[in-house]
């Protein structure tokens, strides 16, 4: 039965070093929330505290309004998924996938009927019999999720549980999750430092930085509008460019920035202006236009071909961007241009 996952004012500790600090999050019944961060953010601690591998310093975890802070790991009934697979070299495909239903108790023909339906469910019915050494990286991926999964956890988790792919694999491993997980609604938590595949994979990401969520929301939303400049870094908004408002006449909003540069920008069509701000843009969101006269002027360095496009490393007075020109039309290093933000490839950020 599909549980909510509360954790609330967690906080640890490795010896005199914080390595999560006051953090909070819930999961709704049957969400998939991904921790995305770089090594060291506390992405893992989270995943280990959850399952009871690890005590915390503050805090708590209620899973259905059960309270499993205290909780023995072994007690918790939650599967897990880890990057190693971490199954049995001596047992078949089949007993591998049992083995939780085991240690629960159940035997006899329930116990196959089981096992040998969640084979199915993972294309591994013809395979039940040989051991993990026969089997692929994919397989063996695909045992280690269906033993987490036939035993109807309330709580999956995820450590890292594609990282051994190569990347076609990867794409379809994280598909067969999504589907495997979605027609189970189990509440997971899902770990990784890939940001396509948190993206692809969740209803919800929390990008993680020193023990923190710097932000919680949808893939969409993460991409399109980043709370703050580190999560702007982090999603791939290359050209942070700080800015001070000059005038304002309605709509309109006249801003300056380093070097002199001047622009006028449309809340309609960014949002709303801070008198200090910092315009986060893409190289998709400085679009080059050799024949403008409005934007951030600049001269046009290293041109690189990405198929759909010409980007451009780019001087300008108030420093060096990256932006993208048309395709149908390159231009040569050394030549002159308007650099014009494109809202739609932009956001507005307060300044820090």
């Amino acid at each position: 039965m599909t549980q909510p996952l509360h954790i609330e004012n967690l906080s640890a500790h490795y010896g005199k070093t914080q390595v999560l600090d006051d953090l909070s999050l819930s999961l709704a019944a049957g969400e998939l929330v991904s921790l995305l961060g770089a090594s060291g953010c506390g992405k893992t601690t989270t995943l280990r505290l959850i399952a009871g591998f690890m005590q915390p310093t503050t805090g708590s975890i209620t899973l259905g309004g059960r309270d499993l802070t205290k909780l023995a790991a072994h007690k918790r009934d939650i599967g897990l998924v880890f990057q190693s697979y971490a199954l049995f070299p001596h047992m078949s495909v089949r007993d591998n996938v049992a083995f939780g239903l085991k240690q629960r108790g159940i035997t006899g023909a329930a116990r196959r009927s089981s096992t040998d339906a969640m084979l199915e469910r993972v294309g591994l019915a013809a395979l039940a019999d040989r051991l993990p050494g026969a089997l692929s990286g994919g397989q063996r991926q695909r045992v280690a999720l269906a033993r987490a999964l036939v035993i109807e956890p309330p709580l999956l988790m995820f450590d890292e549980p594609l990282s051994n792919l190569d990347a076609k694999l990867r794409v379809d491993m994280r598909v067969e999750i999504r589907k495997l997980q979605r027609a189970n609604g189990t509440t997971s938590v899902y770990v990784t430092h890939d940001q396509e595949e948190a993206f692809s994979i969740s209803d919800r990401v929390a990008i993680m930085h020193a023990g923190r969520i710097m932000q919680l929301d949808t893939p969409e939303v993460l991409y399109q509008r980043p709370a703050n400049v580190f999560v702007a870094r982090f999603v791939g908004f290359e050209n942070l460019i700080p800015m001070q408002v000059t005038a304002r006449d309605g709509d309109a909003v006249q801003a300056a920035g380093d070097g002199g540069i001047a622009l006028s920008l449309s809340q309609a069509s960014f949002g709303p202006i801070p008198d200090r701000f910092i315009l986060a843009a893409r190289a998709d969101g400085l679009v080059v236009d050799a024949a403008g006269t409005a934007g951030i002027p600049a001269e046009l360095g290293l041109r690189t071909y990405l198929g759909r496009a010409y980007q451009y490393q780019c001087t300008t007075p108030a420093g060096d961007f990256l932006a993208n020109g048309p395709q149908s039309a390159p231009l040569e290093p050394g030549a002159r241009a308007m650099l014009v933000p494109d809202p739609e490839q932009c956001c507005i950020l307060k300044a820090e």
